[in-house]
């Protein structure tokens, strides 16, 4: 019976990719909102794909080089989205793709920590009536996305992202996967569809994982320039803000599937593990996304000497950004989310997303300075106060993430096939 509903779950992703393929394949012109539907839901079908396939990969691949490229690949569906854009701003530098890929980038950032890791904490309260507890070994993400986030304050302060921003990113996740590489591992299980390709014979699972790879990867590179401009286009049509589609509706499509097997694992009672894959997946976002956004933006405009174009707005959207991971890293530096924390994560999310719309008809009395465009600035400070005042409670806390970069190599366990074992 698992096989089968495994079986089906590979079939039903690999069928919402048809449409997608068949536009792009066969130049079909749709409206719009159709056009962002049908490449938005072949991306969702390609991230599960590319999502199973990363987990059987895990059984051919040595364990440094899974941390580096798994990692890389599982957020591809994200990537592809942010980078057209930044590469469109580079291409064109007066138009508003510098914006939307900053929107991108702080929408998918925001929503793992304000939705996901929430989320999380909710489902294993309701279980267990008790926090998310995570492993030792998590200090060291939660040690590099403390670095990555105190660095990124450097951008709205010094008022733009350079190329040398990117470097420093990207140097914070490859010393990340360097120490990381040395964790100590433990038994590797795998479930859900991604155990079909794991006990398959060797020849059969790394002929069809990388079939999977390739397939989902190009399902997602071929469908990002039209769910990005089906967006922007769908906005225009209707009025809506393209900023805001560009900001959340997009992130929504690319990071389901991180989403849901959060979701699974915390329901299964595993909610250490499923905060533990989201934390990874911020700091991958936090330090490659945000760091090959001035390089493409670079390559695209052929010049290193000129940083991406962002106005007080951007810069204000990447400070909320950063104050948001300043005070998750502080919430979960003691190794625990309760449902406490999540719920002052979730409240100030949901604030901050709808206070535009409530102090709009407040733009006459509001104080100077501080207009619908900037009202971020008051959460962005609320999430900095209380990061600070965590600190002060917990020096401890702060301290031990210190033992973060220590972690020892161990060889890595074989992984268990979960349909049947051996005698």
């Amino acid at each position: 019976m698992k096989k089968i509903k495994r079986l089906t779950a590979f079939c039903i992703a690999a069928a919402v990719t048809v449409p997608g393929l068949w536009v792009r394949l066969f130049h079909v012109e749709l409206d719009p909102p159709l056009m962002a539907f049908i490449s938005g839901m072949a991306i969702f079908g390609g991230s599960f794909l590319l999502l199973w396939a990363c987990d059987a990969a895990q059984a051919d691949i040595s364990q440094t080089l899974a941390l580096a490229v798994v990692a890389l690949i599982a957020v591809l569906p994200e990537y592809a989205v942010d980078m057209y854009f930044t590469w469109q701003a580079g291409q064109y530098p007066e138009s508003s793709y510098a914006h939307y890929s900053i929107a991108n980038m702080t929408g998918a950032n925001r929503l793992l920590i304000g939705v996901a890791w929430a989320m999380t904490a909710a489902i294993c309260w309701v279980k267990t009536r008790g926090p998310v507890q995570l492993g030792e070994e998590r200090r060291t993400e939660i040690l590099f996305l403390g670095m990555a986030t105190a660095y990124a304050f450097s951008a709205p302060l010094k008022g733009s992202l350079e190329w040398y921003d990117g470097i420093v990113f990207i140097g914070l996740y490859a010393w990340y996967i360097v120490l990381a590489s040395r964790r100590p591992c433990t038994e590797c299980e795998i479930e859900g569809p991604s155990a079909l390709l794991i006990c398959l014979p060797k020849i059969k699972r790394r002929f069809l994982t990388a079939l999977m790879f390739s397939f989902s990867a190009a399902v997602i590179l071929v469908n990002a320039e039209p769910f990005c401009e089906g967006l922007i286009a769908t906005g225009r049509l209707y009025g809506i803000d393209e900023f805001l589609l560009v900001q959340w509706l997009a992130p929504i499509a690319s990071e389901a599937p991180e989403f849901i097997v959060a979701g699974m694992f915390a329901f299964r009672g595993q909610a250490g593990m499923a905060l533990g894959s989201l934390l990874s997946a911020k700091l991958n976002q936090w330090t490659l996304l945000v760091g090959m956004i001035p390089g493409v933006y670079a390559l695209s405009s052929m010049s290193f000497a000129n940083p991406i174009p962002l106005d007080r707005f951007q810069l204000d959207e990447i400070l909320l950004t950063a104050a948001q991971s300043l005070l998750a890293v502080m919430l979960v530096a003691g190794l625990r989310l309760s449902v406490r924390g999540a719920a002052l994560l979730f409240v100030l999310f949901v604030g901050q997303f709808i206070a535009p719309v409530l102090v709009a008809p407040l733009s006459g009395i509001l104080p100077a300075g501080l207009n619908v465009d900037r009202i971020h600035l008051v959460f962005s400070v609320a999430y900095v106060l209380l990061a600070i005042g965590i600190a002060i409670v917990h020096p401890k806390r702060i301290l031990s993430l210190r033992q973060g970069m220590k972690v020892g190599k161990t060889e890595a366990p074989p992984i268990k096939c979960p349909l049947y074992e051996k005698p």
